[in-house]
């Protein structure tokens, strides 16, 4: 099995930044995607970012130029990086994997959430 376990979610005031943890662990063959997801009251869950192995990332429009995702793939973790933080980025925040653990057994891990919570 493959656990996912984020971490740096907080209160933080417009324009700050905070920084996204998530550590995958257990019996991991490989990783392909790992993300970052997040949903707020009311909302359905999006997509905010996500990074390939390979290091190729994709970003929601609205954190363009705001959020960056990195990760270490030999440590299996990827962070994320808010700054100019705004108080539409109010969500409970999630971590992705997308991991295998052999060849061909291959599934979505989600981790428990965090919250972010930005104040005007």
């Amino acid at each position: 099995q493959v656990q996912v376990v984020e971490s740096g979610g907080g209160l933080v005031q417009a324009g700050g930044s905070l920084r996204l943890s998530c550590a995958a662990s257990g019996s991991i063959f490989s990783i392909n995607v790992m993300g970052w997801y997040r949903q707020a009251p009311g909302k359905e869950r999006e997509l905010v970012a996500r990074i390939f192995s390979g290091g190729s990332r994709d970003y929601e429009d609205s954190v363009k130029g705001r959020f960056t995702i990195s990760r270490d793939n030999a440590k299996n973790m990827v962070y994320l990086q808010m700054n100019s933080l705004k108080p539409e980025d109010t969500a409970v925040y999630y971590c992705n994997a997308d991991a295998c653990i052999s060849r061909y057994k291959c599934r979505n891990y989600w981790g428990q959430g965090t919250q972010v919570t930005v104040s005007p």
